[in-house]
């Protein structure tokens, strides 16, 4: 209820702008605003495909379908690629988003490909490579992941969460999750219908400006949360002989995202460690628990203190690949003045 009574706020003081191009700055922040109330919805959907919204699993799912499709995201799709994230965070070959490149990969059971971007690093430099990296990653990081499996790891190929067969892998889909894909989609095609419609009867800019631009702001929030909760210049990969499901849940990253965030989003970006630990604990025990692991981990519970704007750009110019250690089971960061072509 909170998230709805905030973005009912929102949109009713949206009806007082109008649509015209003298107030195009003012529907930029429009936009911003009421993108980042949204955010709400994303972290309440996200908990119905974890089973901790409700025990009511019919309730459950019915809320989460109709929230990831209204965010046009195909949600058992996201339900079973979300589930191998968490149940592989940070290996460097199963694991599903943020899988980072490896230097001197073979191409095969490694993520290769780093030659190419470190070669970019350097005919760019340190500052436009970072702001190529934030564009990339920001506008166009969530949608090249559903589209096409962008981050993910070596293990599952390119992945489309709309397309479970040829030419797209299907390795993600087992069993009947590709039934599952097909159904995910019929609700993605009701919302993009009703947008259709909506655009034919009041025109494309009210399209753009109430559901459009908050959405982009809210795949922006999205990447930014997932992008830091799993990287960090610090923060190791793991390879098969070294990874279990609890020390790579350990190697999540709770960061302070400041109060006025942390209660639009309930607490996402500030309790995730917990949250990879034991799933299905609901938002509001998310602190709670959060303090508890706290205590009893403080050698291995993981909060990075730095504010978001430094950190976002730190990983960004910095986080390009891994290289394992001599002889061991982790792949490392390597500074950009460390990288070599081979």
């Amino acid at each position: 209820m909170q998230s709805l009574a905030i973005q009912a706020i929102v949109i009713f003081a949206g009806l007082a702008i109008p649509l015209s191009k003298a107030m195009v700055p003012i529907w930029i922040v429009y936009a911003f605003i009421s993108g980042t109330t949204a955010m709400g919805f994303w972290v309440i959907a996200h908990e119905c495909g974890h089973g901790a919204f409700s025990d009511n699993r019919k309730i459950e799912t019915t809320i989460g379908y109709i929230l990831h499709s209204i965010l046009l995201v195909p949600y058992f799709s996201w339900q079973r690629s979300h589930a191998v994230h968490h149940r592989f965070t940070n290996h460097i070959t199963d694991g599903e988003t943020h899988v980072p490149l490896v230097i001197e990969g073979n191409g095969t059971t490694e993520k290769a490909g780093a030659e190419n971007d470190i070669e970019t690093y350097r005919r760019l430099g340190k500052f436009r490579y970072g702001l190529l990296q934030l564009v990339m990653h920001l506008l166009f990081g969530w949608p090249a992941y559903l589209l096409a499996g962008k981050t993910g790891g070596a293990t599952y190929g390119t992945s489309n969460h709309f397309w479970p067969r040829a030419p797209f892998s299907s390795k993600l889909w087992p069993s009947n999750w590709a039934k599952k894909v097909w159904i995910s989609d019929y609700g993605v095609g009701v919302v993009i219908t009703a947008l259709c419609l909506w655009s034919i009867h009041s025109g494309i800019s009210y399209v753009i400006a109430f559901y459009l631009g908050p959405l982009l702001v809210v795949n922006i929030w999205l990447v930014v949360y997932t992008w830091l909760h799993h990287t960090d210049t610090d923060v190791p990969h793991l390879a098969d002989s070294g990874f279990s499901f609890m020390r790579g849940a350990f190697l999540s990253i709770d960061r302070p995202y400041g109060r006025i965030l942390d209660f639009l989003h309930h607490r996402i970006g500030s309790t995730h460690v917990i949250h990879h630990i034991a799933p299905n604990i609901p938002h509001y025990h998310a602190r709670e628990a959060t303090l508890a692991i706290k205590k009893a981990f403080p050698k291995v519970y993981l909060f990075n203190r730095s504010p978001i704007h430094k950190v976002l750009w730190n990983v960004a110019t910095s986080c390009i690949a891994v290289k394992r250690e001599e002889g061991g089971a982790r792949y490392i960061w390597q500074a950009p003045s460390e990288q070599t072509s081979n």
